[in-house]
């Protein structure tokens, strides 16, 4: 571990539970209000690129991070895709 990674790790982390705002306001609004998906979308694959590429630096803090916003922006993609075509 180094202090780069550790720092990067914790704005990962931090980001996802941030992140978690979203869908719990999705759930709750059932549908979209006031942003657009393209955005979640692009840092969704940046996200995914960046899950192959920490583990190349050997940033193992930031990976898990990596991993954690990922999973929540994959979530919030599908959840609205269920409330907006699913339904």
């Amino acid at each position: 571990m180094n202090i780069p990674d550790l720092i990067n790790g914790i704005f990962e982390v931090s980001g996802g539970f941030f992140l978690l705002t979203n869908i719990v306001k999705l759930m709750k609004d059932k549908k979209l209000r006031g942003v657009h998906w393209t955005p979640t979308l692009f840092f969704t694959c940046w996200g995914i690129w960046n899950l192959y590429y920490y583990p190349h630096l050997e940033q193992w803090l930031s990976f898990c991070g990596g991993l954690f916003i990922v999973t929540i922006n994959s979530i919030w993609l599908g959840l609205l895709a269920y409330y907006s075509w699913g339904k």
